[in-house]
């Protein structure tokens, strides 16, 4: 029996309307959506739950209420918690001034309701149609979106990936850096200079932003502060509330209960 890949059930480029809206929801489908490409560039909105994204050498978060954008002709893959409900906006090449890298994106409530409503409309729709003007609007409305910084660079260099995949499926792993130059056959300052070169940040913040990108999406999915901070290895649940509120501006409790979604 073949999984039931999301990817399987909507084409996006059998069309060439501007932008179309598909809902979503991934209780029906396989978690793991293998890499593919497309014309149309996407939008990925959580509306519930969370999606990970990987493209261009970096894993892309989706927590609720944001957006990645992954421009077209672009490979990714994505994974999702098993409560995600989320709405794809594919959008036709130059139909909106939106980046050409991939990028997460603050979604406005405006921004969130018309995706929503175009979920509900038919994919090829006339260019002086009520739908048209609706996405005419959506997308205006869409490029003003600020980014936010929900991405982990993974480098392709063979020694940046190898400790990367190590340390995404073992966050707990609390090993120093110099540890980790040990490990992989390097001096403390070539690696730092590595690090520096392939991702743009320091051992100690790439680590801060691959327990934050896993700790929202655990938290997005029901599990318990207390289960994120010891899957996370920290010496106690004050010392991850502590992490997450320096730099997402508020506790875990308050950040989700502002994006709650019926």
């Amino acid at each position: 029996m073949q999984p039931n890949y999301a990817t399987t059930v909507f084409d996006p480029d059998d069309t060439h309307s501007p932008a179309v809206a598909r809902r979503l929801d991934f209780v029906d489908y396989e978690a793991e959506v293998p890499v593919h490409t497309h014309r149309k560039g996407q939008l990925i909105i959580a509306l519930y739950g969370a999606v990970t994204c990987r493209a261009e050498n970096e894993i892309w978060i989706v927590p609720p209420h944001c957006a990645v954008w992954i421009p077209g002709g672009t490979p990714h893959s994505a994974s999702a918690t098993w409560n995600a409900h989320l709405n794809y906006l594919f959008i036709e090449p130059g139909a909106a001034a939106l980046p050409n890298r991939c990028c997460t994106l603050a979604i406005s409530p405006l921004v969130r309701e018309l995706v929503d409503r175009l979920t509900r409309e038919q994919v090829d729709y006339p260019p002086d149609s009520h739908a048209a003007r609706l996405t005419r609007v959506t997308l205006d409305e869409l490029v003003t979106m600020p980014q936010q910084n929900f991405s982990l660079p993974v480098s392709a260099h063979a020694k940046i990936r190898a400790m990367a995949d190590k340390l995404v499926s073992h966050p707990e792993d609390r090993s120093t850096f110099k540890a980790w130059a040990k490990r992989l056959a390097l001096s403390e300052r070539s690696l730092a200079r590595l690090m520096l070169r392939e991702t743009g940040l320091t051992f100690g913040r790439w680590r801060q932003q691959l327990h934050l990108i896993i700790a929202l999406q655990a938290l997005a999915s029901g599990e318990s502060v207390q289960n994120v901070a010891t899957k996370l290895g920290y010496e106690s649940v004050n010392a991850f509330i502590t992490m997450f509120r320096k730099t997402m501006g508020s506790t875990p409790a308050h950040y989700f209960s502002e994006r709650k979604t019926p």
